[in-house]
């Protein structure tokens, strides 16, 4: 992918959010990168190189910026809207699956030989798919070093690398220091949580209206999967090490996420689905400003900025709730997908303190296909 130089240096230069996650900042002259809105210096434009991606940044031999933390941001919102290859591999990669079935199960999945994906991947943004699998890594190893009281070792594992020494070298490469480091310089004692529990912030791009999210959910939940209480959403995951729980509440700049994980090697496939559930990564300046280009829709665009368009957590769920709307009406809808929950487990939540107890996930496939028919009555 292509970046333009002075486009890039002008983003850099008024430290602009709205492109963080669109690119990264290298510095040659530190050997670091950082996010277009650092709000360090803006360095010499002999000493600056821009890369599509933190994996291709990484590549270079950089290390992230403890600073401004390039690898908190949003991430590009290509990967929300675009359909083809890259598009889909980026989002495999985010649900970790490369860590689970390697190279070969994400080309296997995507219906390409892994020459073709390691090239385009390289072509795009300048790193393979192990590459950007190794920085996802890297991430998910620093939320848990910073937020959590698992041991180092714990951690490493859960994140995904193959071995504690791998896990150190990568630490140590991408930010510049050790595990132990890292622990140390944390903001702030970890959170007091029960076992499996990670309480973390997801960036997004300002604005946010978060009341067309709330109110969008609240509409559409289905008891004992979600549920919308005192301006949080929670509701049950199926993760591919096991269930979970998630509470995801707007806050000033951020979402709060509470996740209750039966498997800690589940972080990043739960954030990753969570990000796309409330389109956390889309452009909202953009997308207004190509709204609000019609006349008719300038005033409500106006009145009502950031709203996003939240997607879901599993595409056999979209799937199911798609059809049964198209077939009835959305009150109707939710009668017909209640019944069917129903009949194959049992509804959590009921009757509890805590909104997020006996939330469960959506059925699957092979739960879906064992109900009898009376289960699941459409026209």
């Amino acid at each position: 992918m292509e970046l333009d130089f002075e486009r890039c240096y002008r983003a850099v230069d008024s430290r602009d959010p709205r492109f963080d996650g669109w690119f990264y900042t290298g510095v040659t002259s530190t050997g670091i990168y950082c996010r277009p809105s650092c709000p360090a210096m803006t360095p010499k434009r002999q000493n600056v190189r821009f890369f599509p991606s933190a994996a291709a940044a990484q590549g270079a031999g950089l290390r992230a910026c403890r600073r401004c933390r390039p690898d908190a941001a949003p991430g590009s919102p290509q990967w929300d809207v675009r359909a083809d290859l890259v598009g889909r591999a980026m989002r495999l990669i985010a649900d970790g699956v490369v860590d689970r079935d390697g190279v070969p199960g994400l080309a296997t999945r995507l219906g390409y030989t892994e020459r073709h994906l390691h090239r385009m991947l390289r072509a795009e943004l300048g790193a393979g798919p192990l590459a950007l699998a190794r920085a996802q890594r890297a991430q998910t190893a620093r939320i848990l070093i910073e937020t959590t009281g698992l041991g180092l070792a714990e951690v490493a594992f859960a994140a995904g690398f193959g071995s504690v020494r791998q896990f150190n070298d990568t630490v140590r490469e991408v930010y510049g220091g050790t595990p132990s480091e890292l622990r140390a310089g944390r903001r702030g004692p970890a959170a007091a949580t029960g076992a499996g529990t990670l309480s973390l912030r997801l960036a997004h791009r300002p604005p946010l209206h978060a009341g067309a999210l709330l109110d969008f959910l609240a509409l559409r939940a289905l008891p004992g999967v979600e549920v919308v209480r005192d301006g949080t959403y929670h509701r049950g995951l199926r993760l591919p090490h096991g269930p979970a729980t998630v509470a995801l509440t707007p806050a000033d700049g951020h979402i709060d996420a509470t996740l209750r994980l039966a498997d800690m090697r589940d972080l990043a496939p739960a954030v990753a689905r969570c990000r796309r559930l409330l389109d956390l990564d889309a452009d909202p300046v953009a997308v207004d400003a190509t709204l609000a280009a019609d006349p008719a829709l300038a005033p409500i665009v106006a009145a009502e900025p950031g709203v996003r368009l939240p997607h879901a957590v599993d595409g056999f769920e979209l799937a199911v709730r798609a059809v049964t709307t198209q077939q009835v009406s959305l009150t109707s809808a939710r009668t017909t997908l209640t019944r069917l929950l129903a009949a194959t487990r049992p509804t959590g939540g009921a009757g509890s303190d805590d909104p997020a107890d006996g939330l469960v996930a959506f059925p699957g496939p092979a739960e879906v296909l064992a109900a009898p028919d009376t289960a699941f009555r459409m026209p």
